[in-house]
């Protein structure tokens, strides 16, 4: 492998740019995304960061023969500023100075900007012509990309062990769920569907892997054809042998290498292919259709049913959910007896909470990165310390947001806790705070209700101090998938009907930038509909899966009604009697302490 000769931004953007005048491109696009538009970017694909040095896990750059923007939304404006150098690269935010206005300002009529279509969607790439359009620019989709052409030390594609996700978990077995993809593609006159999800490739084929970090899954395309029968395009030696014996007739493992062909054949045979616009790349469209293929566009038919967990998957949640429960105490008592000492920081805290969770001997892998926040750090909604961080301090907040990937479910839970004494105006915002998690855990909705209809009983008690939060108040979760799993979610744009079996956050919080932030967060089920005594309809309600205590020393009582107070106790006295037998010797006394009733 020669040496990079590019190790420094100056030097990766002057040489992006001759690549560019090599192609005749006035532009380039670079995505933070990589060809499965996921969440979490393995390292070969991180090309944003290799060119920008920015880390953060959404970001777009668009680069012109003269100047350079990174675009960035409202998590990362401080982040970007200080990891990118702004004499090579322009901080944008998303919403307020958005590509459009850019890129009329910086690019002439009849300039061509370049992109790669394995990074764009096909809705994106549609909406970036359209805006080219506008301004009488061309977008060139390039086939190589232009990152790769000068990144000469470029990391491996990851390979990791590609096993079974058991039928024990799973609760569906992959021929029932490939037959209900195929019962789609029939009714859509579709002969196949690209899987272009590797969450829905796993779901759909009952497999898992580690291939990036925090999700178990593979970074693999499957196809799916009419008849049910599924190809996973992955080199067969990073099958487990388990997973080996059950791919049979109706499940295939061909090379990566020959995906292109079989798109090829898909075209030849005038087959219609299904494509998600909202997920596919645009270089399946531009490849199908150049073989002759139909494209049919919808919605992937797994995010539904994949969202709608089946009764081994609601089981397994449960158990995780008790498991890290009992992980989480330990670790909650610990912290009482350590952060008044002064000496502990954000990270030892963060790297404690997962011994504790490693202890069970079932933890895969964190579900995300913790947030390890002290202080003003918990201000801030999506802190991640930096090193070791700031140490915990007397008097101070403390708020962990964590989770675990277990083989029966992924976990995410958030506690807020005081170190030393709490304020009253602290313990007034963690009430009302805990207010609105205590009445979105108390609902009860009809079928046809979204997340966006609930969202305000989360804000309503913060509304009544003329307070709020800025992020949405619930996201999915996936069955030992990702963490934040859609489509559903609890939010002011949250238009998806919640359904029995979906599992989601309940994580209402406050900020005081510069000083200190509350978030408390459970997991919820929704249960199937039960007719109420008197009514004359079913309504669906939430079953709780997360059990914490939740810091007694940071509630004012009088906030609370006597219904919220006898949810706290009820749900206290579960925490206890589910958690006593599985905590330490040590913590058993401070979890009674912590579960004392208050009324």
């Amino acid at each position: 492998m020669p040496k990079n000769p590019v190790s420094t931004s100056a030097q990766r953007l002057k040489a992006l740019r001759n690549e560019m005048l090599k192609h005749k491109l006035q532009g380039y696009l670079v995505p933070r995304q990589d060809e499965f538009q996921g969440e979490y970017v393995a390292a070969y694909a991180d090309r944003l960061k290799w060119l920008s040095g920015f880390s953060g896990s959404w970001g777009m750059a668009i680069v012109a023969t003269r100047q350079a923007a990174i675009f960035v939304d409202g998590r990362y404006t401080v982040q970007v500023r200080e990891q990118v150098d702004e004499k090579l690269f322009a901080p944008k935010h998303l919403i307020n100075e958005p590509p459009p206005d850019w890129i009329g300002k910086n690019f002439r009529s009849g300039d061509q900007i370049g992109f790669d279509p394995w990074l764009t969607t096909m809705a994106e790439a549609r909406r970036l012509d359209r805006v080219c359009a506008k301004q009488g620019l061309k977008l060139v989709a390039i086939a190589q990309n232009l990152i790769d052409a000068i990144w000469h030390d470029r990391p491996a594609r990851p390979a990791t062990p590609i096993e079974a996700h058991p039928l024990r978990y799973a609760g569906t077995a992959s021929s029932e769920k490939r037959a209900m993809i195929a019962a789609e593609l029939r009714q859509r006159k579709a002969d196949a569907i690209i899987l272009t999800d590797p969450a829905s490739v796993a779901w759909a084929l009952n497999l898992r892997a580690a291939d990036v970090p925090y999700t178990p899954f593979a970074l693999n395309f499957a196809i799916v054809d009419k008849t049910g029968k599924a190809s996973l395009f992955a080199d067969a030696k990073r099958l487990t042998a388990k997973l080996k014996a059950e791919f049979g007739k109706a499940m295939a493992v061909e090379p990566p290498e020959k995906l292109a062909a079989r798109l090829a054949s898909l075209g030849k045979s005038k087959n219609a292919v299904m494509l998600d616009p909202s997920h596919a790349p645009e270089h399946f469209r531009l490849s199908l259709e150049k073989a002759g293929a139909k494209i049919v566009e919808a919605a992937d038919p797994c995010i539904m049913p994949k969202a709608k967990k089946s009764k081994a998957e609601q089981k397994g949640a449960r158990d995780a959910q008790i498991r890290d429960g009992a992980a989480l105490c330990n670790f909650l008592c610990w912290l009482q007896g350590e952060a008044p000492k002064g000496k502990l920081t954000e990270s030892a805290a963060a790297d404690k909470l997962h011994t504790f969770r490693k202890a069970s001997h079932l933890l895969r892998d964190l579900s995300f990165e913790s947030i390890s926040a002290a202080g003003p750090n918990a201000a801030l909604p999506h802190y991640h310390a930096k090193g070791v961080g700031s140490r915990l301090k007397s008097n101070q907040i403390y708020l962990v947001d964590s989770g675990g990937q277990y083989p029966d479910g992924t976990t995410d839970v958030t506690r807020t806790v005081i170190i030393g004494k709490a304020s009253a105006e602290m313990r007034d915002r963690f009430t009302r705070v805990l207010k609105g998690m205590i009445t979105l855990s108390l609902a009860r909705f009809p079928e046809g209700t979204t997340g966006a209809h609930l969202d305000a009983l989360a804000r309503n008690a913060l509304w009544q101090g003329g307070f709020d939060f800025d992020h949405g108040t619930g996201h999915g979760i996936g069955s030992y998938l990702s963490v934040h799993e859609g489509p559903a979610r609890i939010s002011k744009a949250g238009h998806v009907a919640l359904q029995p079996g979906m599992i989601l956050s309940n994580e209402p919080g406050y900020y005081k930038t510069g000083h200190y932030g509350i978030r408390i967060e459970n997991l919820l089920l929704v249960a199937s509909p039960e007719k109420i005594k008197g009514g004359d309809r079913p309504m669906l309600s939430f079953e709780n899966l997360t059990w914490a205590p939740i810091d007694r020393n940071l509630i004012d009582t009088h906030l609370l009604t006597r219904t919220e107070l006898q949810w706290l106790d009820a749900y206290h006295a579960k925490v206890e009697r589910l958690l006593l037998p599985l905590v330490e010797a040590e913590t058993r006394p401070w979890l009674q302490t912590a579960c004392a009733p208050f009324t």
